[in-house]
Order: C-alpha cells, then sequence, then structure tokens
C-alpha cells in the first residue's frame, strides 16, 4: 500500500506507509511528499528505527525539529509502551509533546482522530 492522503476530523493527515525512517534524509523525504496537501503526518510507531525512540541518539530532536520547521504535524501513531517503560527521558518528552500540537504519540486512529478534533 502506498501512502495515502486522507481526511481525518477534517484535517489533511498523509498516512505514512513506507519504509522505516532511519535518517534524517528518510525523513526530510517524507516532508517532501507531505507537501501534496498535508498538515499532519501519521506515522506507525513500528516504521521508525530504535534510534527514534533511544533519545541519546538524537535522531527524534533531529525528525521532530524538521517537522516544526516545515510547520507540519507529526503523529507517531502506535504501541510504545515497551519504549517508555525503558526510558524516563522518552516518558518526558512523550508527555511534553502531547500537551502541545506539534507532535503527538497516539496509541492508536481514534486518538489521533479526537486530538484533531480538539476532543483529547
Amino acid at each position: 500500500m502506498a501512502d495515502e492522503l486522507v481526511r481525518r476530523a477534517g484535517v489533511p493527515v498523509l498516512m505514512y506507509d513506507g519504509p522505516r525512517i532511519a535518517t534524517t534524509n528518510d525523513a526530510l523525504d517524507l516532508i517532501g511528499a507531505a507537501f501534496l496537501g498535508a498538515e499532519v503526518v501519521a506515522v506507525p510507531a513500528d516504521r521508525l528505527s530504535d534510534d527514534f525512540f533511544a533519545l541519546g541518539t538524537r535522531f527524534a530532536g533531529e525528525v521532530m525539529q524538521k517537522f516544526v520547521n516545515y510547520r507540519l504535524r507529526l503523529a507517531v501513531v502506535g504501541d510504545i509502551s515497551r519504549q517508555l517503560a525503558d526510558s524516563a527521558a522518552l516518558r518526558a518528552l512523550v508527555h511534553e509533546s502531547n500537551r502541545a500540537d506539534h507532535v503527538w504519540f497516539v496509541p492508536d486512529l481514534a486518538t489521533l482522530d479526537a486530538k484533531l478534533a480538539g476532543v483529547a
């Protein structure tokens, strides 16, 4: 299945269905694909390299900053409970990110829809 631009809660969302995002260039390619009209890019958590969740690599910060710079929202969708259990720093990042509007970590698409609708 290819990436798909859909409307979720009235917001254009690029549903990412590509290979693992393992480099900053992979993230930039994704951002380029989003310029077809997306406001949000939804990436399944399992499509992000393990380095994304290991904050010492700084990969997550680089990717998140790229999205902010290009004025796109990033939604990491899926179960990251294993990664959260292993890292207090990641738990803090997820908590703070979910309080803001640029990067969200959500367990499923229903939760993403609620956030997009301003309900969650």
